[in-house]
């Protein structure tokens, strides 16, 4: 059986940790600032891990 391909989109979106977690941006981080407190706006900076049902099907799309 072949290589797997990485489909392009997911690539941008989700990356594996050093750990080996596939991680991904949170939302409500791209615009409308002005509203948001500061504390919430650097909680929304960190990565987030995915959940095990999530990450199973992304794995499959990074192709690891």
């Amino acid at each position: 059986m072949g290589k797997l391909k990485t489909r392009k989109s997911a690539a941008k979106r989700f990356w594996v940790s050093g750990k080996g977690k596939i991680m991904r941006r949170r939302a409500g981080n791209s615009h409308l600032f002005r509203k948001k407190s500061p504390s919430r706006k650097r909680r929304l900076e960190i990565p987030a891990p995915l959940t095990p049902q999530d990450a199973k099907r992304i794995r499959r799309l990074l192709g690891v």
